[in-house]
């Protein structure tokens, strides 16, 4: 699945970044596990956000980079499209992105969690690690507060 799209912008995908993080924060708000996403087409346009709801809906398959997915509707192909995340996509979530051939992942932090993005970018997707300090401190504070919480969405 090798992507035909020049890479893209570092500022752009710090940008598209800050609609993850705010999703984030809102599921941290809900009393959820503050994980963040969106599906942005590559030229900037927003098709869809959402946020990890595990806790909220009592649903294990809501995970952030599902429910941005879900929200953005039904695409013909999704080469074109870029999965905006807080956190390192986990198996599931990397799955996503393969069945529907999502060009680029940009990941606002691996250090908390190292989910399958070396696999993906062994398959031509194009990956961005940004390594932001705000998605960091959001999600290490609360792996810190809410251990059997997190462990719980890793499938620990």
């Amino acid at each position: 699945m090798p992507s035909h799209h020049k890479a893209l912008d570092l500022d752009l995908a710090r940008t598209m970044l800050r609609t993850a993080l705010e999703e984030a924060r809102m599921g941290l708000a809900e009393g959820g596990i503050p994980i963040g996403a969106a599906l942005y087409h590559r030229d900037g346009t927003l098709l869809g956000a959402g946020h990890n709801r595990r806790v909220q809906e009592q649903d294990a398959s809501i995970h952030a980079e599902t429910d941005a997915f879900r929200k953005a509707g039904r695409r013909r192909d999704y080469p074109d499209t870029v999965m905006v995340t807080t956190l390192s996509p986990c198996w599931y979530c990397s799955g996503l992105v393969r069945q529907f051939n999502i060009g680029c992942v940009v990941i606002g932090e691996a250090t908390t969690f190292h989910g399958g993005h070396d696999w993906l970018a062994e398959l031509g997707v194009e990956i961005i690690v940004l390594e932001d300090p705000e998605c960091i401190e959001l999600l290490s504070a609360f792996t810190h507060e809410h251990p059997e919480l997190w462990n719980e969405d890793i499938g620990l």
